[in-house]
C-alpha cells in the first residue's frame, strides 16, 4: 500500500471522508461561544474551537472502532471500517489516536486553566463511551453527554466561567443528541440485536419514535429557552420553526423504521442544527 492509499486508509478511520459527526458537534459548540460572547466570540476561540471539534471527533471515532473491532464486521453498515477489515492494525488505530489527542492538548494550551481541567473529563468521557454500548441500554445518553461537553468549555474558553444559563443549552443538545442518535441506532437494531449490541433504540422498542418525538420536544424547549435567556429576537425563532420542520420531516422519515430512512433522518439533523446556528447568527449580527 503506498503513501496514498495510506493516508486514504487513515482518513477513513479518522471518519474525515464523513464530515456528518463533525457537524453535530460543530453548531451547539459555536452557539456557544456565540452566546457566551453575547455576539461575536474571540477569533482566537474560533480557530481553536473549529479544530478542537474537528479533532476531537476523531479521536472519539478511533476510539469507537478499536472498541468495536471485533464487532463491527458482523454489521452491515460497519463492516468496511479500516479496523474491522483490517486495513489497519490496532497499533496504528492507537498511534493515530494519540497523535490527535495531542494535538487537542496543544489546542488546550492556549486557553485558560478551567479549560484544561473540563478538556481532561472530556477525553475520559470521549474514552468510556464506546464501552458504554457493552454495559448499559441507554449508550445514546452516554453520548449525549459527551457530544454536549464542548458547550461549557466553550463557555469556560470565552468567559472564564461557566454561567447558569450555558446549562440550558447543554440540556438541549443532550437531548437532541439522544434523538438523532436513536434514529441512528435503528439503522442497526437488527445487527445489534444479533451481537448483543445495547441501545436506546432497542430499549424503547415499538415506542422508539414517541421517546425520540418527546426527546426532539424537550431540545426544542431547552433551545427555546437558552434563546430566551440570551434576550433573542424573532430571527432566532425562525431558526427555532425550521429546527421544528425539519424534526417533523425526520419523523416521516422514520415512520416506518425503514434502515435507510433512519439514516436519512440521522443525517438530516446536520441542517436542523445548522438552521439554529444561523438563526442565532443572524439574530445578532441585525440586532
Amino acid at each position: 500500500m503506498n503513501i496514498k492509499e495510506r493516508a486514504s486508509v487513515y482518513m477513513r478511520l479518522a471518519r474525515m471522508d464523513r464530515p456528518i459527526g463533525t457537524f453535530l458537534l460543530l453548531w451547539p459548540c459555536l452557539m456557544a461561544l456565540m452566546l457566551a460572547a453575547g455576539g461575536m466570540p474571540n477569533v482566537k476561540n474560533i480557530v481553536i474551537f473549529v479544530i478542537g471539534v474537528l479533532v476531537m471527533r476523531s479521536c472519539g471515532d478511533i476510539i469507537n472502532d478499536y472498541a468495536d473491532r471485533e464487532l463491527d464486521g458482523h454489521v452491515e453498515r460497519t463492516k468496511n471500517r479500516p479496523l474491522a477489515s483490517g486495513e489497519v492494525s490496532k497499533k496504528e488505530a492507537l498511534g493515530l489516536f494519540f497523535a490527535l489527542a495531542f494535538i487537542a492538548f496543544l489546542l488546550v494550551l492556549m486557553l485558560n486553566p478551567l479549560v484544561m481541567k473540563l478538556a481532561i473529563v472530556g477525553i475520559i468521557l470521549t474514552v468510556i463511551y464506546p464501552f458504554m454500548k457493552r454495559v448499559t441500554n441507554m449508550p445514546q445518553m452516554f453520548l449525549g453527554i459527551v457530544w454536549s461537553w464542548s458547550i461549557p468549555i466553550a463557555y469556560a474558553a470565552q468567559l472564564g466561567h461557566i454561567p447558569a444559563e450555558a446549562w440550558w443549552l447543554f440540556a438541549a443538545n443532550w437531548c437532541w443528541t439522544v434523538a438523532y442518535d436513536t434514529m441512528y441506532a435503528m439503522a442497526d437494531r437488527d445487527d445489534d440485536l444479533k451481537i448483543g449490541i445495547k441501545s436506546t433504540a432497542i430499549l424503547f422498542g415499538r415506542f422508539d419514535r414517541q421517546i425520540i418525538l418527546a426527546f426532539q420536544v424537550m431540545a426544542l424547549l431547552c433551545f427555546i429557552t437558552a434563546g430566551y435567556v440570551a434576550e433573542r429576537g424573532w430571527i432566532y425563532g425562525l431558526g427555532i420553526l425550521a429546527f421544528i420542520g425539519f424534526g417533523l420531516y425526520q419523523q416521516k422519515l422514520i415512520f416506518h423504521r425503514d434502515r435507510s430512512l433512519c439514516l436519512k433522518a440521522f443525517l438530516n439533523n446536520n441542517w436542523a442544527g445548522m438552521s439554529l446556528f444561523i438563526g442565532l447568527g443572524v439574530d445578532y449580527w441585525i440586532g
